[in-house]
């Protein structure tokens, strides 16, 4: 009680210093998706039955699938449950990003318009041909994409063995064991099939609900070592993770001791969430409990749905935020540096903003770029019904907290603009400058509506510095590099990653805000391989590829 006592008084502390370091401009994001030609249409298939992957997905991400540095976006649609119909032969769409600040459909002609039930995408590198390919979970069967390299891609998902027919949700490419080719895992939510639909209820009305994830049995998530020649081997087992207890929603790689291999974190739905430690040769033990990850600081479980894993607090070591289920908060994981994390929820002021949105997609990125990653979240319920027996909504807003550079955040709930005030069913967000013009935007998917490209048109922003990295010795993507970049006192620290947030894939370069600073004394790059490299010197608001070995 003491301990709690004392971490609310300090909450209080920082709440009164909050907004002395806070960016000095003006936050403003703009709904772009109409006058941008992103004309996709999300299209759930409810039939009334209530099957539960109608209120899950879809997804989507941002990715340059043919290397123009500009990024593309995916998006994920749903379809048809067996023996029923679905209106507009729903598809996923490749949009091309024509550099004007337009897309283009050319789905067609790529050949990636997968007509599965859609839920997440993870992109990456996986044969080191210098292009990324794309990887599809769906309800059943997942599709790899293999990218051609002259705008066009094939399904190699037979000939790769990446076939997995469970119901995949978040998935994420990795190296894990460091031998330059990324491997993958697919997250799986439960058993749930058409055929063992159950039939739940709202206890006072009996008005029927999609059913929480206590109605289904909980399956082995799949891990697949890349083979370097275009195939996968199962390794789930062998590599120790195969465990059944998990219903995982959202998936995240990182280097959370600082070892330099990929570690494993996966949010789960109503089971405790699990930490994977890597051993530095991809055989993984499971340290949730001990870290103090697996549950909220009441030693609750809670409705783990999207993950992030950022530096927050600049001091090198990454932390954890996962979205969970209205009338929870989200939970804000601060590590500590020596293998445990703390639940540092209430006094990072994250607490009391979350409970009444049910959240999904989020992210730690420096949205004004003052040098300090802050946290966006996509919300909207699970019920379409839900406002007759409860005072909630289904359609919610999103929320944005910034984040005051001493280790507190603080929702801002005024932003200008017209996106952040759109109230829809929000799932997905994606991370990426896809204008090249120095802020990050974000993609945003809602069920069976339209998407929302939130552009960041904030004004009096700091100054910032983009990196791309090309791996040689290590993984192509550069998957599992981390970033040093150093501007007088402030340090902050990133990692490439694919796949995170929900069901989404984010921009593979690297964004950091430099405040006032009008050029990085050093970027120091740890690559996989244990290569260290150094740059000094480098001038801000542009962009540097760094290729492993040239620098």
């Amino acid at each position: 009680m003491l301990e709690i006592i004392c971490r609310c008084l300090i909450g209080l502390l920082v709440f009164g210093l909050a907004r002395e370091s806070a960016a000095e401009g003006t936050i403003r994001f703009t709904d772009v998706t109409a006058e941008s030609g992103i004309d996709f249409l999300h299209t759930n298939c409810a039939t009334g039955q209530k099957f539960v992957p109608e209120t899950v997905g879809s997804g989507g991400g941002f990715l340059d699938y043919d290397n123009d540095g500009h990024l593309d976006i995916y998006l994920l649609n749903g379809a048809a449950a067996p023996g029923t119909e679905c209106p507009g032969d729903p598809k996923n769409k490749l949009y091309h990003n024509e550099g004007d600040g337009t897309f283009k459909d050319v789905t067609a002609t790529a050949g990636v318009g997968d007509a599965g039930y859609g839920m997440g995408c993870a992109a990456a590198d996986i044969d080191n041909d210098g292009d990324i390919d794309l990887y599809i979970s769906n309800v059943r069967a997942n599709v790899l994409y293999r990218n051609e390299g002259n705008g066009t891609f094939t399904d190699i998902t037979a000939v790769a063995e990446v076939g997995d027919e469970w119901w995949g949700t978040s998935c994420a490419f990795a190296d894990a064991d460091n031998d330059s080719y990324v491997d993958l895992y697919v997250g799986n939510y439960h058993d749930f099939t058409y055929d063992n639909q159950r039939f739940c209820a709202e206890g006072g009305s009996g008005l029927q609900l999609y059913c929480g994830p206590e109605a289904y049995d909980g399956v082995a998530d799949v891990f697949y070592f890349n083979d370097g020649d275009g195939t996968f081997t199962d390794a789930t087992a062998a590599v120790g993770l195969a465990n059944g207890t998990g219903k995982e929603l959202g998936v995240v790689f990182g280097d959370v001791d600082l070892d330099g291999d990929q570690d494993l974190y996966l949010a789960n739905d109503k089971t405790s969430n699990f930490l994977y430690i890597n051993d530095g040769k991809g055989n993984f033990e499971e340290t949730g409990l001990m870290a103090g990850t697996a549950y909220n600081e009441d030693g609750d479980v809670e409705a783990g749905m999207g993950v992030a894993m950022g530096d927050y607090d600049n001091d090198k070591y990454p932390d954890l935020f996962i979205t969970n289920f209205q009338w929870e908060t989200n939970t804000l994981y601060r590590n500590l540096g020596d293998g445990s994390f703390v639940d540092e929820t209430l006094v990072a002021g994250l607490a009391d903003g979350s409970i009444p949105f049910l959240s999904w997609g989020t992210q730690f990125s420096d949205l004004d770029n003052d040098g300090d990653r802050d946290v966006f979240i996509s919300t909207g319920h699970l019920e379409s019904d839900v406002e007759q027996y409860e005072s909630t909504t289904f359609a919610q807003r999103n929320q944005l907290y910034i984040n005051d550079g001493k280790g507190r955040f603080e929702e801002e709930t005024d932003v200008e603009g017209s996106a952040m005030g759109i109230r829809k069913v929000s799932r997905g967000a994606a991370f990426g400058d896809y204008d090249n013009d120095g802020d990050v935007d974000i993609l945003v998917t809602n069920i069976a509506d339209t998407p929302t490209l939130m552009r960041n048109d904030g004004s009096g922003y700091g100054n910032w510095l983009r990196i791309r990295l090309e791996g040689t010795r290590s993984n192509r993507s550069a998957l599992g590099a981390r970033v040093e970049v150093i501007c007088g006192p402030l340090e902050q620290v990133e990692e490439v990653r694919s796949g995170s947030s929900f069901l989404s894939q984010n921009d593979l370069r690297l964004h950091f805000g430099l405040g006032s600073a009008t050029r990085a004394d050093r970027v120091r790059v740890f690559w996989p391989s244990g290569l260290i490299e150094e740059v000094e010197n480098i001038a801000a608001n542009g962009e540097i590829t760094l290729i492993e070995g040239q620098n």
